[in-house]
């Protein structure tokens, strides 16, 4: 397969490459990869394979590897190279570059070098897990991969609690069950959840229920591959009106009523303008 050999300016150019299925690259992915200067990737083997797949030769060209291990200097001559006029592709080894990727230094370096930065989209897990996950999307906030120990792990996710967005975060499988456990003791057993497996694979796996009920099934569950959880946003709890009204009391002493308002609406997720009322209310008093 002959793939279009374009004329890149030279710069740092992010490549989107598929999360599972070979099939789901862009042909302007394929362009890039066929036509830039330097080839960069986390797994070189990976990209490898992905140019054998689609037919990109490598033209006597060398995938160099940056990963979470990479030395500064690697990044800096990386970044040199581009600047003298090179045009320098990377590819993480799935998904897009940058999402929760080492590519992320390449990208600073380069910026404060002023080099161009330039990117051809592709597949991601986070949105291709919110597609299928069934959990709402007008909202959602990506925490990345949250830490190994238990004690970090559950501090994070009560920094999570008051997030009003679906939650999104990668996991390993060795730790998906303990993840869910806390997720489940910190946010609530009743939580709504979808767990993605292998997205776009095979084996693709989709499960929705509870956190707790995950927590269960994962714990006695031994699963492969690589995972997105969805965390559906919490439930606001009942309001008591006489806590409404205490909180306006104390405000007001020190705030006017638009100001007095608006602070006690925000901290317990009500209306402003019903709060308003009762804060004019208690001011004419």
């Amino acid at each position: 397969m002959n793939h279009l050999k374009v004329v890149l300016s030279g710069g740092l150019w992010f490549v989107g490459v598929p999360i599972g299925t070979a099939r789901d690259i862009t042909l302007r992915a394929l362009d890039v990869l066929a036509s830039a200067d330097v080839l960069v990737a986390e797994d070189t083997r990976s990209l490898r394979k992905l140019m054998d797949i689609h037919g990109v030769p490598l033209n006597g060209r060398r995938i160099e590897a940056l990963h979470e291990h990479t030395r500064d200097a690697v990044v800096e001559r990386l970044v040199a190279r581009a600047a003298a006029g090179e045009s320098v592709a990377y590819a993480s080894e799935a998904g897009m570059p940058l999402i929760a990727d080492p590519g992320f230094e390449l990208a600073r370096m380069a910026r404060a070098a002023g080099v161009g930065v330039t990117c051809a989209p592709g597949p991601s897990a986070v949105l291709t897990a919110l597609v299928v996950g069934g959990l709402a999307t007008d909202a959602f906030h990506f925490a990345g991969f949250l830490p190994a120990s238990r004690n970090a792990r559950k501090t994070a996710l009560a920094g999570l609690a008051g997030v009003k967005a679906t939650l999104v975060m990668y996991e390993s499988p060795k730790r998906v069950a303990a993840m869910l456990q806390d997720a489940s003791a910190v946010l609530g057993a009743d939580r709504p959840a979808t767990v993605c497996r292998e997205l776009t694979k095979k084996f693709e796996e989709i499960r929705h229920d509870t956190l707790g009920t995950l927590a269960d099934h994962y714990a006695a569950t031994s699963v492969k591959g690589e995972i997105v959880v969805l965390i559906g946003r919490g439930q606001s709890k009942a309001v008591n009106e006489k806590d409404i009204e205490s909180a306006l009391e104390l405000a007001l002493r020190d705030m006017s009523v638009k100001d007095a308002a608006a602070f006690v609406a925000e901290t317990f997720d009500v209306p402003k303008r019903q709060v308003y009322q009762q804060a004019l209310s208690i001011a004419r008093d």
